[in-house]
């Protein structure tokens, strides 16, 4: 069996202005899922419709999941944070106030992605400080009751840590309790199998870097340190991605421009997903004995239309949960 309790993101349940918080929870609670993670803008969103401050908004929000019986599993994405030349004094005040968001939310963990931006004048290089910011962001997280914890998500893009054993790596230097991992497939997938440039979808050595990679998580990642899981799909580009798209961007890496448009749930083949999500969750929740918080994290551009319902991303969500659940429960060969 698969314990993991079920979350999903916010801005899974849907994309337009139209689409209100408040019925993405109940939309979320109603087909069955047990948290979510709250993003910033939904919830900015719902404090300037409503006329609330972000803390009252917050605090509000907490209350509504409670009544639904939704955890907040996070607040996310707390972006381009750590070694950027933005004054320290001034991201820290950020830092402060995302945190005291998250503590009035009762979020477990603020969800934090490795720094992307690739202007230089944007991301300093040197790592020693890049590591210091990151304690400094985990020590207000723990200087007050409750405690919020750092989940630390490396991008596929990321400017200088973009794999999970860079991920991993940094949450060792960092060396806080309150400080461990966010693993999300897409970007491991992205960095190590697929290709949007190539016909077959697929890297030259996909399958044998892949499994590498898979046997190293067996061997290596300690369970203790994985703060949550985040699943997603990837549409196939066809005919392949170029310059000619019309999502390219000049500057913007391809596997950004992926993520934003073509990420529906997991093993939605019908929309055109083909990425090895099953082998990732198996070895990530089976074999390795992970039984903690699993959530949905897509990025579907048909959202985006204000004709997209709440309640269909809902069903899609666990529907596709219950279809990733189902192979993992079925035994394997040895």
């Amino acid at each position: 069996m698969v314990p993991n309790k079920i979350a999903i993101a916010t801005v899974s349940l849907g994309q337009h202005a139209t689409h209100r918080l408040d019925q993405k929870i109940l939309a979320a609670a109603q087909h069955g899922f047990a948290g979510i993670e709250l993003v910033y803008s939904d919830l900015s969103a719902y404090a300037e419709k409503n006329k609330l401050s972000m803390s009252t908004a917050a605090e509000t929000i907490k209350g509504l999941c409670a009544k639904h019986k939704l955890a907040i599993v996070s607040l996310a994405p707390f972006e381009n944070f750590e070694g950027s030349t933005t004054p320290l004094e001034k991201r820290l005040e950020i830092a402060q106030h995302w945190i005291r968001i998250a503590r009035n939310l009762g979020a477990l963990y603020l969800q934090i992605p490795s720094h992307y931006k690739a202007d230089e004048d944007e991301s300093a290089g040197d790592e020693a400080l890049r590591i210091s910011d990151l304690q400094k962001l985990a020590d207000i997280g723990s200087a007050e009751q409750p405690i919020v914890s750092i989940a630390y998500e490396a991008l596929s893009w990321g400017t200088h840590y973009s794999t999970w054993e860079d991920s991993l790596y940094v949450v060792e230097k960092v060396n806080r309790s309150n400080f461990g991992l966010c693993l999300d497939n897409f970007h491991v997938i992205t960095k190590l199998w697929a290709s949007a440039f190539r016909p077959s979808g697929k890297l030259p050595n996909a399958d044998n870097d892949l499994a590498q990679s898979l046997y190293r998580f067996r061997d290596h990642c300690p369970l203790d340190k994985i703060f949550y899981l985040q699943f997603s799909d990837g549409e196939l580009f066809d005919p392949p991605f170029s310059d000619k798209h019309p999502w390219y961007l000049q500057g913007e890496a391809p596997e950004f421009t992926w993520s934003k448009h073509a990420r529906p749930f997991p093993l939605e083949s019908e929309l055109g997903g083909y990425m090895p999500v099953v082998d990732i969750a198996r070895t990530w929740i089976v074999e390795s004995g992970f039984e903690g918080w699993v959530s949905l994290e897509v990025f579907d551009r048909r959202m985006r239309d204000e004709g997209f319902s709440v309640d269909t991303a809902a069903r899609r969500g666990i529907e596709s949960w219950r279809k990733v659940k189902a192979e993992l429960e079925v035994p394997q060969e040895t």
